[in-house]
């Protein structure tokens, strides 16, 4: 048995290129070659993005903490002599100008100007002043040079008022009835603090009464007033309906007045009782003021509070913020409307929205062919999503409050619309039942026959389904508008120059930002169904399922995560949004809230206010601008924390959906 030698294999020498070929590279082309600074790109990016959100949270939230928290009250002596009591609100470092210490006294000037530093800077202070009707300032800025002398008066209070803004003094007597009851400061405070809460109570029960009752009694004679209206358009001022309307009224008028009257004597005896205390506070510059106590909200020594003391004030801040109405333009008291306001429209909008955006992407992601008609539908709803905010504001005061709520309030006249005549109306609800029956029928038939049997018949009757509903809808359109013998439902509002719905409203409002959040519930939806694997669908088919069928038991329930996160996007950009606001229904002030305990409830034709608008009112419109940028942090921090409110319910729901259906991976 032979072997045979395999010969051994040479390999090639390398040549010049090779070798050129074979050289390992460098470190840095190896790192570009793995993709590593794209890593620490795009990570450096994310870092960078999320420590800029956490800082300006940490802004907010360190500026919004502090606003309410009570400060001590410091009297300065200016070397000039002038005495001045206040908080400081903050300080800063500037260069004063040659002129500033020529006001100054000779015998002062060369200590003020060593005591500027070596780089010619010197610290000032703002002071919150207050005590605006005797100076017509509410800060004042002080400088450390100016100073002559400062101290932390025992008996100094900060007296929060209804109106004007802050009191800063001493109290110096307590009337009672125009005569001393006290003389001492600790002896004044004692009493005042006696007497504050009962006169608090008492200017309630008069409020709610002015609220309340007088309003109930005024919404009475209102609606008897828009009946004798009403009489006089539909049947002439010389006719028995409007004898008998105002008669009636007339009738009603005498009741309402005893009653009002009783509730007008009840809420003098109520001010007459608080109208006989009050305080006389002496300022750091001498004058003499007297403030009664029904005008005053909130009290204390700054001076003499303990910690416990300025938490309890803080809190009590706290409250009146969340739960008050506003005050002085907006810069004191509460946003409780605004709240209110924020909340109900955002709900609305949602409950408008996202109903309309689920069943415009589950069109056409399911049932939608693929073509120039889709293509153009997905590109109107791309570049509706980059329409500025303030053009959709302009739209919904042309397109809702114009058109539909005056047609609503006056009819079509009211818009400028003819209406037609009775027989003309009833031949186009004719062609408007034929057309809509013959999209019914033709709807059916294509229904009855299968898809894979094709025929020209089919075609035409397809077509002609589309064309009858589009018709039909545009019968039902002109119908409507052209409405015969229809003057609205609030004609007498609308003669009266006092529309109801033709004007700014909440309904509108949430109606226009639904508008403008309906590309984002769209997008996300059509994303959420694509996730939902064709396999499923598949199974679906094969175990004897509609397309319906499929669509609402398998595909929606396990896209609804993906249509949560939507709608999410969707409330979290509505609630913030302000421009359109201004346009339709937020106003700076509104006597009452669109949710309250007066059947039906919710109004939808009223005004509101809104948390985004009063932080434009206050930080750009405020009279007070000091006093107003610690509240625009407060009120950004409410609105923040609102908008994660809900957004955090939703996210729960989404979270249970998600574990409800797990979509498998295989």
């Amino acid at each position: 048995m032979s072997s045979t030698t395999l010969a051994p294999i040479e390999k090639p020498k390398p040549n010049r290129a090779m070798r050129r070929r074979a050289r390992p590279k460098s470190g840095a082309l190896t790192l570009l070659a793995q993709g590593e600074p794209m890593i620490w790109l795009t990570g450096g990016a994310l870092v960078l993005s999320v420590a800029m959100i956490l800082a300006l949270l940490a802004l907010v939230v360190f500026n919004a903490m502090g606003t309410f928290w009570p400060d001590r009250l410091v009297e300065i002596t200016t070397v000039d002599g002038r005495k001045l009591l206040g908080e400081v609100t903050r300080s800063e470092s500037y260069v004063p100008a040659a002129s500033a210490f020529e006001s100054l006294p000779e015998e002062h000037r060369e200590q003020a100007q060593a005591a500027v530093g070596e780089d010619g800077e010197a610290r000032r202070r703002l002071l919150r002043t207050g005590n605006y009707e005797l100076t017509n300032e509410h800060f004042n800025w002080v400088s450390d040079y100016e100073i002559a002398d400062e101290s932390l008066p025992d008996w100094a209070i900060i007296f929060e008022r209804r109106a004007w803004g802050r009191f800063y003094g001493t109290p110096k007597t307590l009337l009672v009835d125009g005569q001393p009851t006290a003389e001492a400061p600790e002896d004044v405070w004692a009493q005042f603090s006696e007497h504050l809460p009962e006169i608090q109570e008492r200017f309630e029960r008069a409020n709610a009464i002015r609220e309340h009752d007088l309003g109930r009694l005024n919404a009475r004679e209102e609606d008897a007033r828009l009946a004798l209206t009403e009489a006089r358009l539909h049947h002439g001022a010389e006719s028995a309906e409007y004898a008998e309307a105002n008669a009636h009224l007339t009738v009603l008028t005498a009741e309402l007045t005893e009653e009002r009257t009783e509730f007008a004597t009840e809420i003098k005896e109520l001010e007459d009782e608080n109208n006989r205390y009050a305080v006389v506070v002496t300022t750091a510059s001498g004058q003499e003021q007297t403030i009664p106590l029904s005008t005053v909200v909130l009290a204390y020594p700054a001076n003499q509070l303990t910690w416990s003391q300025q938490l309890g004030v803080y809190f009590a801040r706290w409250r009146e913020f969340l739960f008050d109405m506003p005050r002085e333009a907006n810069t004191e008291g509460g946003v409780f409307p605004a709240i209110w306001g924020t909340v109900v429209m955002t709900l609305i909008m949602s409950l408008a929205v996202v109903p309309f955006g689920v069943l415009a992407a589950l069109y056409l992601k399911e049932y939608a062919k693929a073509g120039p008609v889709v293509s153009a539908i997905r590109i109107a709803i791309n570049n509706l999503a980059g329409v500025p905010s303030i053009v959709f504001g302009v739209f919904g005061l042309g397109f809702f409050c114009y058109i539909i709520g005056g047609f609503i309030d006056g009819g079509p006249k009211h818009v400028g619309i003819d209406p037609w005549p009775s027989g003309t109306w009833f031949v186009a609800v004719g062609f408007l039942a034929a057309c809509g029956t013959g999209a019914f029928l033709l709807g059916v038939y294509n229904l009855s026959v299968r898809k894979a049997e094709m025929t020209p018949l089919r075609k035409v009757a397809s077509w002609g389904a589309i064309a009858l509903w589009i018709a039909a809808v545009a019968l039902l359109v002109l119908v409507v508008m052209h409405l015969p013998h229809f003057n609205g439902f609030y004609e007498a509002r609308t003669a009266d120059g006092n529309p109801t719905f033709g004007k700014g409203a909440l309904v509108w409002a949430s109606l226009t930002l639904a508008l403008l959040t309906l590309p984002v519930v769209i997008v996300a939806t059509e994303e959420a169904l694509s996730a939902v694997p064709n396999s499923m669908r598949e199974g679906s088919y094969a175990c004897g399922a509609s397309k319906w069928q499929t669509i609402r038991r398998i595909v929606l329930p396990r896209a609804m995560p993906g249509i949560m996160t939507g709608m999410i996007l969707a409330m979290a950009r509505g609630a913030g949004e302000v421009a359109p606001l201004m346009l339709v229904g937020a106003v700076k002030v509104a006597p009452d809230l669109p949710l309250d305990t007066t059947f039906p409830f919710v109004h939808p034709d009223r005004s509101f206010l809104h948390l985004g608008f009063h932080i434009y009112d206050v930080g750009f419109q405020s009279p007070n601008s000091e006093a107003a940028i610690p509240l625009v942090y407060t009120t950004t921090l409410l609105l923040i924390g609102i908008v994660a409110t809900l957004n955090a319910f939703a996210v729960l729901l989404r979270a249970r959906l998600r574990r409800r259906f797990v979509v498998g991976q295989f």
